[in-house]
């Protein structure tokens, strides 16, 4: 009776968070909810099964071993995070702008889409979907132009952030989880990500005149702040030692992360010691910090659903039902462009324990493109899509009739060619 209740917590809780445009209750206090309802729920069901004198160590234990993954992941978040809002806060981003000189608009589409593409690979997807929009409404003047170009950034930016273990939310909990590793996460998944985004890219480009130009823009351009070049690169070259950090030195991720941000405070405050609004105690007020809070309370709420069983018995019944793990991540792809692809990457964890499907096996690499890529298909499947509806005002049906069949395709083709790639 119990494990009916808190699957019902739980289903009541998503169907809140999806819906928080319409009630106007932020997902973020929805989730820190649920993950707490659920554990008090798990909490009893000990209680009654073990007795008053054993629950409390049973429920504490298992929930300071979840606390113990948890929090590497928040705090490997909240440096990226601060990292990427120090280098916006100098108008560093600038940088990618001035290397893009054409006005063609068919090699404009492929520059901006491949920048967002490994940009993404280095910042989270949804960071660089903000920063490439910003940019894109200085390039791209007119709307109905700039709608196609802000759906190809969703699709690259999910597509970049798969094939690296920082590139994105999920990929990163696979990483820190021990499921996959740098090496092979970029070996297997970075050809089928780059055709998840060219099939989509040809389509588009076929569509538009050749040698037709974008008209001029009007808007004033950022001024860049004393050193943000240099923190620029500073960031960027953080982000991407992370994981060689992790190599030398095996300590997890979070830990690279702390080293760069460390180095970025000491060096951002001796370039301008006297402007407090270019120091990171001032950046810290532009980190999402409702993000962290809602990362947590899904990641509560999974792993209640992990220590009362739930997640297995559900893996149990899919395995027998479909009985095959490659069905089994493609839909999870597809239901990703529904669901939000953190409590579907942690629910994956949960129901697939590395005892039986060890680091770097087919079903972790091919779960992380799945989920990553899979949530371009509406534009309500993903951060970076989400976002960019918002900033761009995108309608969903637009969305669903212009560009989820070419990313549908894409997602289709990244499948086929990364099991072509995986086959022994």
């Amino acid at each position: 009776m119990i494990e009916f209740f808190m699957m019902t917590v739980f289903v009541t809780g998503y169907l809140a968070m999806t819906l928080e445009h319409r009630i106007h209750i932020n997902k973020a206090a929805v989730a820190i909810l649920t993950g707490v309802f659920l554990w008090a729920l798990y909490s009893m069901r000990e209680f009654y099964r073990c007795g008053i004198h054993e629950y409390i160590n049973v429920v504490v234990e298992k929930l300071n071993g979840h606390l113990h993954d948890i929090a590497q992941i928040l705090i490997f978040l909240l440096g990226a995070m601060t990292i990427v809002a120090l280098i916006e806060t100098y108008g560093g981003f600038k940088v990618i702008t001035d290397f893009i000189k054409t006005k063609d608009k068919r090699k404009l589409l492929w520059v901006v889409s491949l920048i967002t593409f490994f940009l993404s690979s280095i910042l989270d997807n949804l960071t660089t979907a903000i920063v490439m929009v910003s940019l894109l409404r200085r390039l791209v003047p007119e709307r109905e132009d700039r709608l196609i170009f802000a759906s190809l950034i969703i699709i690259a930016a999910n597509a970049g952030g798969a094939w690296t273990p920082i590139g994105d939310v999920t990929t990163t909990m696979l990483w820190i989880g021990g499921q996959v590793t740098t090496a092979k996460i970029m070996k297997f998944l970075f050809l089928p990500s780059l055709i998840s985004l060219i099939v989509p890219l040809i389509y588009f480009s076929f569509l538009v005149k050749k040698g037709e130009t974008v008209p001029a823009s009007h808007q004033e351009d950022v001024l860049l702040e004393p050193g943000a070049k240099r923190v620029f690169f500073l960031g960027i070259g953080s982000l991407i030692f992370v994981p060689i950090f992790r190599a030398l030195t095996n300590l997890p991720p979070f830990m690279g992360v702390l080293l760069g941000l460390g180095i970025m405070w000491v060096i951002t405050d001796l370039i301008n010691h006297q402007k407090d609004h270019l120091k990171v105690p001032h950046v810290l007020t532009k980190v999402d910090f409702s993000s962290i809070l809602f990362f947590l309370g899904i990641l509560l709420a999974v792993a209640a659903l992990e220590s009362v069983g739930i997640l297995g018995k559900l893996a149990a019944g899919m395995d027998t039902h479909l009985k095959n793990k490659d069905l089994i991540v493609t839909l999870m792809g597809l239901v990703s462009s529904i669901i939000d692809n953190v409590p579907l990457t942690a629910a994956a964890i949960g129901m697939y324990p590395l005892s039986a499907n060890p680091v770097d096996s087919k079903l972790w690499e091919m779960l992380a493109f799945s989920v990553g890529t899979g949530g371009s298909l509406l534009i309500i499947g993903s951060a970076a899509g989400v976002v960019v509806m918002g900033m761009e005002k995108v309608n969903f049906f637009w969305y669903l009739r212009k560009i989820t069949w070419p990313a549908f395709i894409g997602y289709l083709m990244g499948i086929f060619i990364y099991l072509i790639i995986y086959a022994p």
